[in-house]
């Protein structure tokens, strides 16, 4: 047993010291190749192997022929490791240089595309991570596009819309200074009207950057649904009566919502308004609210003859206008997008469809808890 034991200590002392020096080398060498740490392990393994058996060779004081024999034993399965070790890792890091490569094609805006052939798991998980992030940022870049290109439209149109209003101020102005205007008080009605319409926009501006930059802060309080509708349809009445639209409030049932009053208001205003101004004379705006098994569902329903199947996708877009409403009074296309962006704030959707004789527009919101 004592033997054993010291057989044991030798063994251990050898392999010990050449573990010591191979960690060191692994410390010099760690921001080298996989190569060259995988060389070092099977050095380490083979040099503590023999170590070990040289350091009980020695204590057992075996003979010449026998140290030699060992020693070409360990040495030959060296030889072998280190092959192996070489060829594993030059695998290696071909794999993760065509990884790299890969990688670099996607970082510069590209798809990113995995190396063909087997990899280790480490690699192939890696790969599919690559991926899966690659398809992330492809559809975030085609966001990123859709909304600039949607700025840019904007930036068009609220030009335009601006340039008219003001040419139309500055020519009243000018002619009520040169005392040549011969009805003053309608020059000075027309100027508020116009100054009216500009500040409608400036706040549809400021309401849809909060929208777009997160800071919609909402004051959720309980509400029946029948006050809201009913406070939206005497609000629209005067411009439903100058346009000869019949306002109806059809089917509101008394439903209860967590809402913020004042942003609900104003996107039951802003789908009226809409439906108002692209109903002809004579036609009929009807307005409901009822229960359905996803939440309550608020609809405003118009005769505007109904939306082409191509633009609907885009009806909520910012700056979008049909196209028989390119000219003021129209807008500058944000209100949809404003109804849009208040309703997601409230964890609900707002979509549009085709109906006979006109469109309708839905809101979906959650409903109270009883």
């Amino acid at each position: 047993m004592r033997d054993t034991l010291l057989i044991a200590l030798f063994a251990f002392c050898g392999a010990g010291a050449a573990g010591l020096l191979g960690a060191g080398a692994l410390w010099m060498l760690r921001r080298r190749s996989l190569t060259a740490s995988l060389t070092v392990v099977a050095a380490v393994a083979v040099t503590a192997m023999l170590a070990g058996t040289l350091a009980v060779a020695q204590a057992m004081f075996l003979s010449p022929h026998d140290l030699t024999v060992v020693t070409m034993v360990v040495a030959m399965a060296a030889v072998v490791s280190l092959a192996t070790a070489l060829l594993l890792g030059r695998w290696v890091v071909a794999r993760s240089r065509a990884l790299q490569l890969a990688a670099r094609d996607f970082g510069d805006g590209g798809d990113f595309a995995a190396p063909h052939g087997a990899a280790t798991a480490e690699l192939a998980a890696l790969s599919g991570e690559l991926a899966a992030t690659s398809a992330k940022l492809a559809a975030s870049r085609e966001r990123e596009r859709a909304l600039e290109a949607s700025r840019r439209e904007l930036v068009a149109w609220i030009s335009h819309d601006l340039r008219t209003p003001l040419a139309g101020l500055r020519a009243m102005a000018e002619a009520l200074e040169d005392g040549v205007a011969a009805d003053p008080d309608r020059y000075l009605r027309q100027i508020r009207t116009e100054v009216e319409r500009l500040n409608g926009m400036v706040g549809d501006l400021f309401e849809l950057s909060r929208i777009h930059a997160g800071a919609l802060a909402l004051t959720l309080s309980r509400m029946s649904l029948y006050d809201l509708v009913g406070d939206a349809l005497a609000g629209a009445d005067p411009l439903a009566r100058e346009h000869g639209v019949r306002l109806v409030g059809g089917r509101v049932e008394p439903l209860p919502v967590e809402v913020d009053g004042k942003e609900m208001s104003r996107v039951l205003g802003n789908l009226l308004v809409n439906a108002i101004r692209r109903t002809p004379a004579d036609g009929t705006v009807v307005v409901a609210a009822e229960w359905a098994p996803d939440g309550v569902v608020l609809s405003v329903t118009d005769g505007c003859g109904g939306i082409p199947e191509e633009d609907l996708p885009r009806v909520f877009d910012t700056g979008w206008r049909g196209t028989h409403a390119r000219t003021p009074p129209a807008g500058a296309g944000l209100g949809l997008a404003i109804v849009r962006g208040i309703v997601e704030a409230h964890q609900g959707c707002a979509t549009v469809r085709n109906i006979p004789g006109g469109c309708r527009f839905e809101v979906v919101l959650p409903a109270a808890a009883s």
